[in-house]
């Protein structure tokens, strides 16, 4: 397979690596990272600043290669993040343009890319989590709406967040065979009369998660997405968007931070330890490949349509692992330095942590790698 750029593919690279140049050095200070409304205002003021650039639409009106390149582009160049917009930029939004209405796409899509609203993803329950398809949160029609009664845990920035991705049953587990088959995908307004957010605090000290509570919540038929129980199929669409790119930015930063920590054991002393030095080139070895496999992905998704397929639960499985392993050398490098929350290092340490389990837990994505790729029988 040729993982090579195009003439027409390095021209968007040298055209958005100018803009970033001149487009940086404007952008207004950081906020605090427990200020969400700040960070929102921050997230989305970039979002626009890209839109306005003509960027705006990388994350699913482009060819895969194209977003390879500009999430590539812009880590390498320390430009922010999706951030609030992460929900709505790498998992509704293409999810909505994948299987979405015309008037769906019309309406949803254009504010997302200008940067005017913000989503969050309501999928986890307390007892629903790697097993997704034993969600209970029940939606039963009443005319043009769905009544919706539940609660959702993990809920990604539904702080500062207007709309959710919501999965509900629509058919009872009891009467769903398989369970999965009764389950669809709606959107759903934040500020419709019944729902109740509550922030939950990670390990680190963050609160970008929440736990939600949904109280008879009425939400138009109009915002359903795809057929009613068909959410599942919905489902899988969104979730190959977030374990076959959404990770990629994250990649080359780590290829970034790896060196960094070699830098730091060259200055204190531990590049003397040859066990280090091992583990620190089997990591460079890791997330070269890691790289070379996203391309892989990034060039089946371009001759499949743009939807990442199976390919991404490798990379997903993968990459989760070597990023704990990644901040667990940097913690060998710092020392006592490591239990230090002021260092981004150990915080990042401590976000590692939840990696294996975002996005669907590394054993979720070894049955999918058994299932669909090597064609192994489902365990039973």
């Amino acid at each position: 397979m040729d993982l090579t750029y195009t003439e027409e593919e390095e021209a968007f690279r040298a055209g958005l690596r100018e803009w970033l140049a001149t487009a940086l050095p404007k952008l207004p200070a950081r906020p605090s990272p427990q200020d969400w409304p700040g960070r929102r205002a921050y997230d989305t003021g970039w979002q626009r600043a890209l839109y306005d650039a003509g960027y705006g639409h990388v994350h699913w009106d482009a060819s895969p290669t194209q977003r390879l390149i500009f999430l590539e582009e812009t880590e390498k160049a320390g430009a922010p993040y999706v951030g609030a917009n992460f929900v709505g930029l790498l998992h509704a939004g293409p999810t909505i343009a994948s299987e979405g209405t015309p008037e769906q796409r019309a309406r949803w899509l254009p504010p997302v890319l200008r940067g005017d609203e913000v989503w969050c993803q309501g999928f986890s329950e307390p007892d629903a989590g790697s097993d997704l398809a034993s969600l209970r949160t029940r939606a039963w029609r009443d005319g043009d709406h769905y009544v919706v009664s539940g609660s959702k845990i993990w809920t990604s920035h539904a702080e500062v967040a207007d709309w959710c991705e919501l999965l509900v049953r629509t058919t009872p587990v009891s009467e769903a065979v398989p369970k999965h088959r009764g389950i669809t995908w709606l959107a759903m307004p934040m500020d419709a009369p019944g729902i109740t957010v509550r922030p939950l605090r990670t390990l680190a000290g963050s609160t970008e998660f929440a736990e939600m509570f949904l109280d008879e919540v009425r939400v138009p038929v109009a915002h359903r997405v795809g057929d009613e129980n068909d959410g599942w199929r919905v489902t899988m669409v969104t979730l190959s968007y977030e374990r076959g790119t959404a990770f990629v930015g994250e990649v080359v930063a780590c290829r970034r931070v790896l060196g960094e920590i070699a830098s730091e054991a060259r200055a204190n002393g531990r590049w003397d330890d040859p066990a280090l030095r091992r583990r620190l080139g089997r990591l460079a070895a890791e997330f070269s490949a890691l790289w070379r496999l996203t391309q892989w992905n990034v060039s089946e998704a371009q001759r499949s349509g743009g939807v990442p397929g199976a390919g991404g639960s490798v990379f997903k499985l993968r990459y989760s692992h070597a990023r704990q392993e990644l901040y667990e050398a940097a913690a060998q490098v710092l020392g006592a330095g490591a239990l230090d929350l002021g260092h981004e290092w150990s915080l990042d340490r401590l976000s590692s942590l939840s990696y294996t389990i975002a996005a669907g837990t590394s054993q979720i994505q070894r049955n999918i790698v058994a299932e669909r790729i090597l064609g192994l029988p489902k365990g039973r």
